[in-house]
């Protein structure tokens, strides 16, 4: 509940608390109030047990949590066995490998066990480096050809 408060907000709580009620009454407070939170868990485990009681040992394995939908749902995906299929056959995908060679290929660096031979450079022409064009050789014009 309070696990997205940080410690410089809890600073600034006690010191706000410390003007408001003052170092004189700030104990006092402190033990009212736990023990006012105390009182409702309290409360709360007893209906909860109340509860459980009347719903009778069919539920008594029944957690108020899993009353939350997204808690439902994700215990629910979690039994299912067409899901779990399906996650192992997606796990079994290494589609990071696979872009990463595609991607290798594309800006000409050779794959697999070539790569880092003097050959694999030699074999494999950088297609995205742009050509000199002085160095382009035309083909022959045939005459014959028009």
């Amino acid at each position: 509940m309070f696990s997205d408060i940080g410690a410089l907000e809890v600073v600034a709580l006690v010191i706000l608390a410390l003007l408001i009620w003052g170092p004189d009454k700030l104990p006092q407070l402190i033990q009212d109030v736990s023990r006012f939170i105390r009182r409702i868990r309290e409360f709360s485990d007893n209906a909860k047990q109340d509860i459980r009681s009347e719903l009778g040992p069919e539920f008594k394995d029944f957690e108020f949590e899993d009353l939350n939908p997204k808690t439902f749902l994700r215990k629910q995906l979690a039994e299912n066995q067409d899901l779990k299929e399906i996650q192992e056959l997606r796990s079994s995908f290494d589609l990071r490998k696979e872009i990463d060679e595609v991607a290798d290929a594309v800006k000409g660096k050779a794959v697999g066990p070539v790569a880092g031979s003097a050959a694999a450079g030699a074999a494999t022409p950088d297609l995205l480096k742009k050509r000199d064009p002085s160095g382009y050789e035309r083909p022959p014009f045939d005459a014959d050809a028009t």
